[in-house]
């Protein structure tokens, strides 16, 4: 693994959440973070320019939040960067920036409680930001159509409160993934509506049934896979082409098997990691990067002993590969501070 350059930006506030801003110009780097300040209570949505040189990371834009950011994403709508936020209050924002600016252009919300009872634990656009998909531990899947001006939802699906979701991916246009407590999976095809259409159960080690998926990838190379990160330092890659048992990656699922485990904590995030170019074959889980409660940031491939990228005092709660640039790594310290990493 080559050797990575590392930049720590202090933000004096808990640092939420980070993604990288998709922006027309290959000029301009911009990175959102969602900031909470604990002294006031307030919450916050900022946009930084991010320049590697001179180094330099600015604030230029911030909006202000009615409650703490509980899920973040970016993408594009109509050639126009696309920020999507969910709150702990339950409401959801789109706000919809400058294509060469970091500059907010017009907002769009549903206020508290219209998605959700509980706030939504994830959320997530398609490209192009036609739809987005959130859910909650309400047990609720949302739909929400973006348009131009406007926003209309509708729910596909209503455990009331018997199945808790915890976070969710976009597979193809029509078919999403979700995750949730108990190391369960599900898969959704919207053109078959009423439920999931297949299901995974975490059950393969007894003493993983309390666990809870924080986080989902799919590749859009390969989307009969979904990689999956969350307790007890646990990344696990489900194949609904064999269904029964993960292929476990990380964690205490591992057991006695050939498998290292990076982390020992909570794995906040999982990303597939397109900056490493694998030469294994179809059958083998791309290589990806994960985070962890115990301020881990590191690469997982199969077969491969781990690397550690970062090893910090402190939570590292959410990271971006950036898709144009995927050298470039931005994380957040959750004591208050912004890390980039640029892999040489």
């Amino acid at each position: 693994m080559a050797m990575a350059t590392t930049h720590r930006f202090p933000q004096f506030k808990y640092v939420d959440a980070v993604r990288w801003l998709p922006l027309q110009s290959p000029f301009h780097r911009f990175a959102v973070l969602a900031l909470f300040d604990s002294d006031t209570d307030s919450s916050s949505i900022q946009i930084h320019s991010f320049n590697p040189n001179p180094l330099s990371f600015d604030s230029q834009f911030s909006w202000p939040s009615p409650s703490r950011i509980s899920s973040l994403r970016t993408s594009h709508f109509l050639q126009k960067p696309l920020i999507v936020a969910s709150t702990s209050s339950g409401s959801l924002h789109f706000l919809f920036a400058d294509p060469s600016h970091a500059e907010l252009l017009s907002e769009a919300s549903l206020p508290d409680a219209a998605l959700h009872s509980l706030p939504a634990s994830s959320v997530d656009l398609m490209d192009a930001a036609v739809e987005c998909v959130t859910v909650g531990e309400d047990g609720r899947v949302n739909l929400v159509n973006v348009g131009e001006s406007n926003l209309s939802y509708r729910r596909i699906f209503d455990s009331g409160g018997l199945v808790s979701y915890t976070a969710v991916r976009w597979a193809s246009p029509m078919e999403f993934a979700t995750g949730g407590y108990g190391f369960s999976l599900q898969w959704w095809d919207q053109r078959k509506p009423g439920g999931p259409v297949s299901q995974f159960k975490g059950d393969w080690d007894k003493k993983l049934t309390s666990g809870i998926v924080h986080s989902i990838d799919i590749h859009p190379s390969r989307k009969h896979t979904c990689l999956a990160g969350g307790s007890l330092g646990t990344v696990f890659a489900w194949d609904l082409r064999w269904q029964q048992q993960p292929i476990i990656l990380s964690g205490a699922g591992a057991g006695n098997a050939a498998v290292q485990s990076i982390s020992e904590s909570e794995v906040w995030e999982v990303q597939y990691d397109c900056c490493i170019k694998s030469n294994t074959s179809s059958t083998r889980i791309l290589p990806s990067m994960i985070c962890s409660e115990d301020g881990i940031l590191g690469v997982i491939e199969q077969g491969e002993e781990p690397v550690e990228l970062l090893a910090e005092p402190c939570a590292i709660n959410s990271f971006d590969i950036d898709r144009h640039n995927p050298s470039d790594v931005i994380c957040s310290l959750e004591w208050e501070a912004v890390a980039i990493l640029t892999r040489q």
